[in-house]
Order: C-alpha cells, then structure tokens, then sequence
C-alpha cells in the first residue's frame, strides 16, 4: 500500500523513482547554511528553488543537529517552525510538507498546522515511557508517515558495528510498529554523520543492502557532512556537492528510495542516471 498524509496532500511514489528531499533549516545555528532561512518569506523562496530543481519533499528543521549544537525546547521550536509551515502550506496546497524533530510535542503542531509527515532524528526512542515510543504514539494517533533514523551520542566500536547499529534501527521500528503505525507508513534513514566514525559512514553507503533488507524503504542524507569534506580533502561545505552525488550514487544501487540533501541543481539529474542504471534492463526512456 502507498504512504498518507493525514491531509491528503497527494505523496510521491518511492516504487516509481527515488524522491529528492530538500532541506530547509529554520535555525541561526546550522553548519552550513544557519540563518539563510529564518523567516516565512525566506523560506518560500527557497522552497521555490528546491521545487525548481525537481523536489519532491520539503523538509523543515527548526533545531540544528549539527555537533555541538545548542538543545532548544519544544515551545522555542514551535514558534520557529509554526509560521513556516503555514505560510508553505498557504503557498504550495499540494507540497509535500516534512519536518525534522525529535519531540512529540513539536511534532503534533506541526501535522496539525499543515505537516504531512515527521522525520524523526532520534528514531522513536526519545524519551520512552512505559507506554513505549511518545514520537510514535503521536504518529500513530495522527495518521502521518514517520521516517526513523538512527543516531547516538557515541560510535559503536568498529567490531559490533553492524550487529548494533540492525539492532538499534530495529528497536525504532519495533516501537513504532508496537505504537500502532501501519509499516507502508515507515521509513528508516541509517543516519550517516551522527555518532560513527568516517569509516562508519562510508561503510553505511557502501553496504546500504544490509539497511534496505529490513523491509523499509531507506532514505539517506550526505550533503555537505564532514565525512565527504575528509574524504575530498574539502573544508568548505558548499562545496562537497560531488561527494553528495557520488554517495547517492552508490546508495541508489544499494537500495536507497529517497535522497535528502540542500541543493539538487546538479543531483537531481545524477539520481535520474542512478535510476537508469539500477532499472536496466527494464528502464524505458520517458515518453516526450
């Protein structure tokens, strides 16, 4: 069955192609692009670059993740992030509106102001009660897709890697199944960038297969992170984009159904050759 908004807003189909992600972030804060976006009328106009370079989702981020961020709390994360959502929704009727938070409480404004769907950086396993998962209890509740990724404060020792990361990945799904969300509703992202080591991350995209085995389409976000600008001997994060394409790229071919990334003036045309290519034989050339 296809993936739901709880408004209707008509979702793209992860079967058909890989879907672009465009990141907005909301905050002072952001590695690479803090402040850019501060406002409704900043936000639209960015999204109106992200829609004409082919996105499908936007996704809105009102706390920065960055390392060594500042926490901010859940009532300073609404007034950031409500406006936008509104004046996107208002904008764009038919827009694929993501947002990116670990808070249950954030999350339900959110859906309720015109959000269709929650991207959880904690994957579920914030603040769990006796109750189970509060991220996935408010999903379930309010009908939206919940994309789960994996994140800890501190990398997994290189020899358990792989067994604790499946493991850590399965418990988000298992809360979110235990609170009620149907499966065609999940998503699982294997968060590159948060608490592993750069030969973790590589590893992640290398063996993207281990990931998508578990059932779930997986979507992956690389842009602009340090691993790329270490391995491209690149301090600058602007200008990592050929690092961004090469790992979706690779992740395409391991299974990958949707990219998240800041900027697809050139991506979005290499993930339509990775899609060629994964599909082949069977690819058509689209008809004029």
């Amino acid at each position: 069955m296809p993936w739901k908004s709880p408004h209707g807003t008509p979702l793209p189909d992860w079967r058909a192609r890989t879907l672009l992600m465009g990141i907005i972030n909301i905050t002072p804060d952001s590695f690479s692009d803090g402040g850019e976006t501060l406002d409704a009328a900043a936000a639209i106009k960015r999204t109106e670059l992200l829609l004409s370079q082919g996105v499908d989702i936007i996704d809105l981020g009102a706390e920065s993740t960055r390392p060594g961020a500042q926490p901010i709390d859940a009532a300073t994360e609404i007034q950031r992030l409500l406006p936008v959502v509104k004046a996107l929704r208002e904008k764009f009727p038919k827009l694929a509106i993501s947002v990116d938070t670990y808070k249950a409480s954030v999350a339900e404004a959110a859906i309720k102001a015109g959000a269709d769907l929650i991207n959880d950086v904690e994957g579920a396993r914030h603040e769990i009660d006796r109750e189970g998962s509060p991220m996935a209890r408010t999903s379930a509740r309010l009908n939206c897709p919940l994309i789960l990724m994996h994140r800890r404060t501190e990398s997994i020792a290189e020899k358990d890697f792989w067994a604790t990361l499946l493991s850590e990945i399965k418990t988000s799904i298992a809360l979110a199944l235990q609170a009620g969300i149907p499966p065609e509703q999940l998503w699982v992202d294997p968060g590159f960038g948060f608490g592993k080591t750069p030969d973790q991350n590589l590893a992640i995209i290398r063996n993207l297969e281990k990931i998508s085995a578990l059932g779930f389409p997986v979507v992956i976000g690389t842009s602009r992170k340090s691993t790329l600008g270490l391995a491209l001997n690149e301090p600058d994060p602007l200008k990592r984009e050929a690092g961004n394409e090469v790992t979706a790229t690779w992740g395409i071919a391991k299974g990958c159904r949707m990219v998240r990334a800041h900027d697809f003036s050139h991506l979005a045309s290499v993930i339509k050759m990775a899609d060629a290519l994964k599909d082949s034989p069977n690819w058509s050339a689209p008809k004029a």
